[in-house]
């Protein structure tokens, strides 16, 4: 950071900021402490004067900005505030924690350090480092959930700042963002905030789409607006004769959910219909219940427009784990078109825009059981620390971003589940044990595999057997954290019950001998160097599973003959050992034709000009799609799509290894594309599909499999092309063949 002097100009700056922050807080409800505040903001200005942000502002301009987006935007108090203020302080001057507690007392001092504890990222520059600083992260939410709070308030203005930053840093802050931050806030129930969050990354990450995006949404949002109007105007009528008093709003959505929607159905931005939704926001009568009254009103808006069957959400008599609660409704407007309408009490829209933990226990007494259970969730999930830290993030990732599933025991109690998850996963969310020995389940009275994947009302009844146990498979069949964690528990326990047990096993075999007793540590050695082995461990463990015999160690120790003959290991060597975890394993990489990893496609930045790099398999780059490399140990750099999710774990990870990259401009060589076609299948369909690929655009073809069923064909081929944009244009191209329905590039991985 920079320091020097602030000019005058720079002061009348800091001071307009910080009236502006007193002003949010005096139209919140919260008891005025603006005495405790205006010592805060004194305090830190003093710790931070002369310096400045890579921007250039004066530091002190960002706390300010954190404690405005802490009041304005989720409703904290007082002390969040002079926490926010002071956030920084500690870390980054030389006042200490004791300093805070003299002058603020126990409370902030307490929030202050657990800031100072996860400052600098979720993510340290090792994976070990970025799994203990999240835990860390993670734990605070039990003891104060204000820590949680701050810490995205600091995000959400650091992402709105982020254009400051060089690129390579542009890409690890707004993957870490995408990865955690959008899903915490999500869960914590911030909604506006995680929509800012994701829409912020999706701009960092992928500019020109989020221009081109956000250019046409633009264009048409005049007319959206004159829409809204028109919608709007017979149910404001309808309200009123109602006699509520009410507000309403309109919610355009956001770039990233445009393109996300985009993506999921494959459809050009003019397809997305869904562009505008209508928010509700009204006070109930106290004559009636909320719940009432929200359906008063559908039934009001029901009867102007014709609703659409099967998209009603009632977040009402089910609220979302989070606290959400809202009725929503699809309705056809007069213009044709689908446009959603939320309904929410003032009570609803509170929760909805400030997020539930904000009103929780610190602030009321009350404690909300959703938040309550999920807390719970986490600390069963850190109690059992996962040994591979990327493996650990994505299974807390699981319990922050998933649309739910409401189920039911037999006994009619309603448990919550992300969308997907299986019955076994409901076993382990019921006990640990009920897990481990779960054979099935009966969903509505029915037989079902462990496998199932539970709906909304099912009621699930567990089946369990003493002689069952976990298996390395359900690993594919789990989906929830808590399932995953659970099994790695089992599997550790395993794993020291096998080394105790092959300890004892090989100690034993080697005493029954009186030439190995009197060698034990040579013997020791040798058995780890026939069964290519490092630690004693390892060779308790296979030993202790039974994959190792040990009726010919003498032989083995004391060969007659060429000692690499005697192979027990279940009848071949010791497998490759595997990759050390310290690092996402990279999946085999793509070479080009030549056989050279450097084809020279890529143009790296100026510091990495001539490294080796190598084409990511699992994403499969070509010339035109946005990509970014990222340096291994050795040196070698692996080019990734930004989008692609092995990047998306590398940028929050090891962001000092992230650099930015860019296609040479021109065709050095060609790359293997699959894309999967669908169509009706009518005579000279396929012919029409070969003649524009070979005829019409010279493009030549490695492989074709195709098949027919019930007049409909689809398949794949396998084609040569240069770059996105010539695949791009013969994708166009066969789109416009009559009777294709539908053509993309896939992966395969």
């Amino acid at each position: 950071m920079q320091k020097s002097e602030f000019t005058q100009e720079e002061e009348l700056m800091i001071q307009r900021e910080f009236e502006a922050l007193l002003d949010d807080y005096a139209h919140t409800p919260h008891r005025q402490k603006v005495e405790l505040i205006t010592h805060a903001f004194n305090f830190a200005h003093k710790a931070h004067y002369g310096v400045r942000r890579l921007s250039g502002e004066p530091y002190i301009m960002h706390p300010l900005a954190v404690a405005r987006i802490c009041v304005k935007e989720i409703g904290l108090g007082s002390t969040s505030i002079c926490s926010a203020l002071l956030h920084d302080v500690v870390e980054d001057t030389d006042y200490t924690e004791q300093d805070i507690r003299g002058l603020f007392g126990d409370k902030i001092a307490q929030i202050v350090a657990g800031l100072t504890k996860i400052s600098g990222g979720v993510f340290g520059d090792q994976a070990s480092e970025q799994a203990e600083n999240f835990r860390k992260l993670l734990l605070t939410i039990s003891d104060d959930i204000r820590v949680v709070l701050i810490k995205i308030a600091d995000r959400l203005h650091n992402m709105r700042t982020l254009g400051s930053q060089r690129k390579d840093k542009q890409y690890k802050i707004a993957g870490e963002t995408q990865y955690i931050y959008a899903p915490l806030a999500h869960r914590l129930g911030l909604f506006p905030i995680k929509t800012e969050l994701e829409d912020l990354s999706f701009k960092y990450e992928h500019p020109e789409t989020w221009k081109e995006i956000n250019d046409k949404l633009e264009k048409i949002k005049a007319s959206k607006l004159e829409d809204y109007e028109v919608f709007t105007a017979p149910i404001r009528e309808r309200l009123t004769s109602m006699g509520y008093s009410f507000t309403m709003k309109e919610r355009i959505k956001s770039v990233y959910s445009i393109w996300k929607k985009m993506m999921s159905k494959q459809c050009a931005f003019e397809d997305v219909y869904d562009l505008m939704a209508v928010r509700i926001i009204f006070t109930p009568n106290e004559s009636m219940s909320e719940k009432d009254q929200c359906w008063m009103i559908y039934s009001a808006i029901t009867e102007i427009y014709r609703p659409h069957p099967e998209r009603i959400r009632d977040w009402i008599s089910t609220p979302k784990a989070n606290g959400y609660e809202a009725l929503h409704v699809t309705v056809m407007g007069k213009n044709g078109e689908w446009i959603e309408v939320q309904i929410r009490t003032d009570r609803m829209h509170e929760i909805a825009e400030h997020g539930y933990a904000a009103h929780w226990k610190y602030k009321t007494g009350d404690s909300d059981d959703g938040l309550d259970k999920w807390i719970q969730e986490i600390k069963e999930i850190l109690a059992h620390p996962e040994k591979d830290a990327m493996e650990f993030l994505g299974n807390i990732k699981l319990n922050l971003y998933a649309q739910e599933v409401f189920v039911f025991t037999p006994a009619g109690e309603l448990k919550t589940l992300p969308l997907g998850a299986t019955a076994l996963d409901f076993a382990f969310l019921l006990h640990s044990e009920l897990g481990e020995h779960c054979i099935g389940a009966k969903v509505n009275h029915a037989l079902v595999p462990l496998s199932y994947q539970l709906k909304g009302g099912d009621q699930v009844e567990i089946l369990t057997s003493n002689s069952q146990h976990p298996q390395k498979e359900w690993f594919k069949i789990v989906t929830t954290a808590k399932a995953k964690s659970d099994l790695n528990a089992y599997f550790r326990r395993e794993e020291r019950r096998y080394i105790k047990h092959g300890e004892q096993l090989v100690e034993d075999a080697i005493q029954m001998d009186k030439d190995l007793a009197a060698n034990h540590d040579m013997a020791l050695a040798r058995l780890l160097t026939f069964y290519e082995m490092t630690q004693p461990a390892e060779l308790y463990a296979q030993v202790g599973q039974g994959n190792i015999r040990l009726n010919n160690i003498h032989d083995i120790v004391f060969p007659k003959r060429g000692w690499r003959e005697y192979i027990p290991f279940m009848g071949k060597k010791k497998a490759e050992p595997a990759k050390p975890q310290s690092e996402p394993t990279e999946t085999e990489q793509s070479k080009p034709k030549d056989g050279k990893k450097n084809s020279h496609a890529i143009v790296l930045t100026d510091e990495n000009l001539g490294k080796e790099y190598m084409l990511s398999h699992c994403c499969h780059p070509i010339p035109g799609d946005e990509v970014l490399g990222y340096q291994d140990e050795k040196g070698v750099m692996h080019i990734h799509k930004i989008d692609c999710p092995e990047a998306a774990l590398l940028k929050t990870s090891y962001g000092k290894r992230i650099y930015s990259a860019t296609w040479n401009t021109h065709r050095v060589q060609s790359f293997v594309e699959t894309i999967e076609l669908k169509g009706i299948d009518k005579f000279g369909v396929f012919i029409r599909v070969l003649q524009t690929i070979s005829t019409d655009f010279h493009i030549n073809m490695r492989a074709i499999n195709i098949s027919s069923d019930d007049g409909i064909f689809q398949g794949t081929m396998e084609i040569y092309v240069y770059d996105k944009s010539e695949l791009e244009a013969l994708l166009k191209a066969i789109r416009k063949i009559e009777n294709i329905k539908d053509v993309r590039r896939i992966v395969e991985s």
